[in-house]
């Protein structure tokens, strides 16, 4: 049996899987460029790699987002509310370069704002960055619209970067399977929702910390997924599956190598503002205790459908035990499986469990699923019929806000906007049956097709199973034992 701390050397020259052989869809769509890739091609000997390819379709899928926001920009951001919604091309960043004090020079957390939003409402690392997006966009001097166009101009071309960070880490995070990547370089809703907040600083930081991880580095995983932390609250939730998978494989070292990590990288940015700002630091925090039910929760469709009145307490404790009971079946899921679960198809149930149960959901929030699906669940198939719920209902909350804001009620009506809640529930629930469904069958998860273990897994790369629950108690049905994967390692692989 190879050691799972090296990697030999048929695992180095295991050859790139071409997704247009493994998936009937990616095949279908190849033959826009000429069809599926030969049995006799070789691969290399090209500038345009697979990671470039990759970073390059994001880009332009970025840039695509950015022509569609178009409308928005030459004048419905600032021509009254509903505009911006039949044109679906609102975005929070203009809107907040006034509303939070960055056109008149405030400092977040610092300065006291005017109106209900005292302090700004964001995480330090986003507060950090929306602040400097406000600093380059001091040298555009002219009137309020102009200085709002080049403060979302601005923070798009700062997306945009961490758009190819989020790219070329997602694609070298499976060492063999680059091309999943390109399910998130082509996805509808990312491109549709890049640009509406901030959250690609957090899913750069992330998907970093991911690719760490798949190199067995797992201090340098915790450090990035403390930023991550830092930006959002939901990279914090990672820490949970990766418990899981260390207590299985029982590789206590590593797990605590990245709570160290995470810890030290989360003080070291939100201490200073703490100490120095403790009211503007701690908004975040209690605004979102504070916030009650929002759109696109299915918690809203309950208080529209029944007119009941449930406070913010009350639906904090019931979301919060909803997602302790779905982390308790993720938990038993784990430990239970067959195989030990690839690290990306846990991660992926666990923030999946957060959106559902979640009492708000804002239509960028799919941001967070969409790199965890394709390395959990690498189906173009599958991947598409879950874009298209969402992108549903991404239209869907524009047309309603344009109803509820216009005089006229132009839109889509309150029934209309339940029914596209029901929409990306539902598509986020099939894709998490597929994902359990590999877990239980390992034999049908197409990363593991050709005898790999879990790319993504690092030091829990083929490693042996010591605590196991339930009939996979066996010796014979342990992971270590039905398979060995290879172990990525950093440059290991050409792409």
């Amino acid at each position: 049996m190879p050691s799972p701390h090296k990697t030999t050397s048929a695992q180095q020259d295991r050859p790139v899987v071409p997704p247009a052989r493994r998936d009937e869809v990616a095949a279908a769509g190849s033959e826009l460029i000429g069809g599926p890739v030969g049995r006799w091609a070789r691969f290399g000997g090209s500038a345009l790699t697979p990671v470039r390819v990759i970073a390059l379709a994001a880009i332009g899928m970025f840039a695509l987002g950015m022509v569609q926001k178009l409308p928005c920009y030459n004048w419905a951001w600032f021509r009254g509310t509903s505009s911006q919604y039949t044109h679906a091309c609102y975005s929070d960043i203009p809107h907040l370069f006034i509303g939070r004090g960055f056109a008149d020079g405030l400092i977040p957390y610092f300065d006291r704002l005017g109106g209900d939003m005292e302090y700004l409402e964001y995480p330090v690392l986003t507060g950090l960055f929306m602040q400097v997006a406000s600093w380059l966009t001091l040298p555009f001097d002219g009137d309020l619209q102009y200085r709002e166009q080049m403060y979302w101009m601005v923070n798009a071309g700062m997306l945009m970067a961490c758009t190819a960070v989020l790219a070329v880490c997602t694609a070298r995070t499976h060492r063999n399977r680059p091309w999943d990547a390109l399910l998130v370089a082509l996805a509808p809703a990312f491109a549709l929702t890049a640009t509406i907040n901030w959250d690609l600083l957090a899913l750069a930081l992330t998907a970093v910390a991911m690719l760490m991880w798949s190199r067995g580095r797992a201090l340098a995983f915790g450090v990035f997924l403390g930023l991550a932390t830092a930006a959002k609250f939901y990279p914090f939730l990672l820490l949970g599956p990766l418990l899981l998978l260390c207590w299985r494989a029982w590789r206590w070292r590593e797990f605590g190598l990245a709570v160290v990590g995470t810890a030290a990288s989360w003080l070291a940015v939100n201490v200073p503002v703490m100490l120095l700002a403790p009211e503007g630091w701690k908004k975040f925090y209690s605004f979102s205790e504070e916030r009650g039910i929002d759109f696109g929760s299915f918690w809203l469709i309950i208080t529209q459908r029944t007119g009941a009145n449930i406070t913010p307490d009350a639906v904090n404790t019931y979301a919060s035990v909803l997602m302790a009971l779905a982390c308790l079946g993720i938990a038993a899921l784990t430990l239970t499986a067959p195989r030990r679960p690839r690290f990306a198809q846990l991660a992926f149930l666990v923030i999946a469990a957060f959106i559902l149960t979640n009492k708000v959901y804002s239509p960028q929030y799919v941001l967070w699923l969409i790199p965890l699906a394709a390395l959990a669940r690498p189906r173009w198939r599958d991947f598409l019929v879950w874009q298209a719920c969402e992108v549903m209902y991404f239209v869907g909350i524009w047309m309603y806000l344009a109803y509820t804001t216009s005089g006229n009620k132009q839109g889509l009506p309150t029934e209309g906007y339940q029914f596209a809640i029901l929409l990306h529930l539902a598509g986020t629930l099939f894709l998490c049956a597929m994902v359990v469904r590999d877990i239980l069958m390992p034999e049908r998860d197409g990363v593991r097709q050709d005898g790999t273990d879990d790319p993504s897994g690092g030091v829990l790369d083929g490693a042996e199973d010591v605590f196991v629950l339930g009939r996979v108690a066996q010796p014979s049905q342990h992971a270590a034992h039905a398979v060995q994967g290879p172990r990525v390692e950093w440059g290991a692989v050409r792409e």
